[in-house]
């Protein structure tokens, strides 16, 4: 059993010599994690939008569902995409499970919500702003989308990252559909749980070490996209 400044010493050695297989995990996260976040974004987005600006009868109960579905357990989604994966489910002829397809799709199925409800309160602060000038201007509803996705860009920027931070510190959904296959399915939160079951400290502390980068470097930049918008919003 290795010492803990043993593993530490071995693991910041694994991140500086830049080991393959290292390597290999990380990039497949990252792959994973930002295109489930751009496809979160493309469907999120305007969902949000819209609903911010529409006024209908059941929008209450809508924004309810919306707010509930960001705390949606990974492990249910990965097992609802599991089984339409499954062989024996409907989209199983695809033969998309257990493979990085899966996972994107697992992942975006768990953000989507939570970029749409974040844009929504974003966009519909920024709506109620604008409104007046938008109807005196005469503006159809796509025409209002698009100016508050403009206009809100640098806040929305901010909801990207923060669906990306949820994405890439996922486990319970991409483990199941994925099957943290190694060379294949395997990204670091899954290698993490893996590694330390086998007693490889090193490798999972190193992993633990790029992780812990990449959600303070996802923090960093959230916070410089929030004073950009503050320094914009004055100018």
């Amino acid at each position: 059993m290795q010492s803990m400044a043993e593993a530490i010493g071995l693991a910041i050695a694994l991140v500086l010599s830049g080991d393959a297989d290292l390597l290999e995990i990380v990039w497949l996260s990252l792959h994973v994690s930002l295109t489930a976040t751009a496809i979160a974004c493309l469907i999120g987005l305007p969902i949000g939008a819209l609903v911010a600006i529409a006024r209908f009868r059941g929008r209450s109960a809508v924004l309810i569902v919306m707010n509930a579905l960001m705390g949606l357990p990974p492990v249910v989604v990965g097992l609802l995409v599991y089984l339409q994966l499954s062989r024996s489910g409907p989209l199983g002829f695809l033969g998309l499970l257990y493979t990085p397809t899966a996972m994107i799709i697992a992942q975006t199925i768990l953000i989507t919500p939570i970029i749409a409800a974040l844009s929504r309160q974003v966009l519909e602060d920024l709506h109620s702003e604008y409104a007046e000038q938008f109807r005196s201007l005469c503006l159809t509803r796509m025409q209002t989308v698009q100016a508050l996705l403009w206009d809100g860009r640098y806040a929305l920027l901010t909801v990207g990252l923060a669906g990306f931070g949820r994405a890439v510190a996922e486990v319970g959904a991409v483990i199941i559909v994925g099957g943290n296959i190694d060379h294949l399915t395997r990204v670091m939160t899954t290698a993490i749980a893996l590694e330390t079951s086998k007693g490889d400290l090193p490798l999972a502390l190193a992993l633990g070490i790029i992780l812990l980068v990449i959600a303070l470097g996802v923090n960093a930049c959230v916070q410089s996209v929030r004073m950009t918008a503050a320094r914009h919003a004055y100018v």
